[in-house]
């Protein structure tokens, strides 16, 4: 059943600044994360606060958040095996051949050179052939 004085504490939210939130937060849990976005942290407030009065996440969704929060392991690479990335419109593949990597007739010791040969600036290899995901999936 929704609480009207929930209700109108959450609101309330929406109406201070950073600092009035800080001081929000200090009174209900200490010292307030070092956030600079009201949004955010209205946001973490508003979840605290229905939290605490309708109860948290279950159990199964806890451990469900829990699992897809772990590194997903990179996929093993095998001489023999070929990587593909469209950049600015053009397909490049990288070899995996014994000691490294081979593209353009060249062999690199890792993709982050192969990446930052291709586009002239440094990349986490890896990512850039997508083999890792950004941390915010």
């Amino acid at each position: 059943m929704i609480d009207p004085a929930i209700t109108e504490e959450v609101r309330a939210l929406e109406r201070l600044d950073l600092e009035g939130l800080r001081a929000v937060w200090r009174e209900r849990y200490g010292t307030p994360p070092t956030l600079r976005s009201t949004d955010l942290l209205a946001r973490l407030l508003a979840w605290g606060i229905q939290s605490e009065a309708f109860g948290g996440l279950d159990a199964e969704t806890r451990s469900t958040l829990f699992r897809m929060s772990l590194p997903v392991a990179a996929p093993s690479l095998a001489p023999g095996m070929r990587l593909e990335r469209v950049w600015r419109g053009t397909t490049q593949t990288v070899e995996i051949v014994e000691g490294g990597f081979r593209w353009s007739g060249q062999t690199y010791r890792s993709l982050s050179q192969v990446a930052q040969a291709i586009t002239g600036v440094k990349w986490n290899g890896p990512r850039f052939f997508g083999l890792r995901q950004d941390p915010a999936r």
